[in-house]
């Protein structure tokens, strides 16, 4: 879970840099914002349990490639691409733990987080067929 909202703030991080669009710009402002609290809230878990966060895989470092690769409109859509694969591989990771386990604390901060990552979800896709 860490290293999904590692890779997802370092896609928003760039969004921001790379593109001047209101929209995508607030988008990758609440993503950012959500993925930080949400990755304070794991590291704070993996710490109580002794638990090591090690660093973002492969799969995500060809993510950011790609993204800081891209140019103009594929920038846009290369990016809305990536963020809603992202959220979504979340929440396919939200619910699989919640399925899993049974520990209060990790099942609490699923259901504090899962419906945000929804609405972000909705929200993305939904820019994404107003831009394209």
């Amino acid at each position: 879970m860490a290293n999904a909202s590692k890779s997802i703030i370092s896609k928003s991080k760039i969004a921001k840099q790379k593109c001047s669009e209101i929209k995508i710009l607030e988008l990758s402002n609440k993503v950012e914002d959500h993925q930080n609290q949400l990755l304070q809230e794991v590291t704070n878990l993996a710490d109580k349990r002794l638990v090591i966060i090690t660093e973002i895989n492969a799969t995500h470092k060809r993510d950011l490639y790609a993204l800081i690769d891209a140019s103009g409109p594929n920038f846009k859509n290369t990016y809305l691409n990536s963020i809603i694969a992202s959220l979504e591989e979340q929440i396919q990771l939200f619910e699989s733990i919640s399925k899993d386990t049974n520990d209060k604390a990790i099942l609490k901060l699923v259901l504090q987080y899962l419906p945000e990552q929804y609405k972000l979800l909705r929200e993305t896709e939904r820019i994404k067929k107003q831009i394209f």
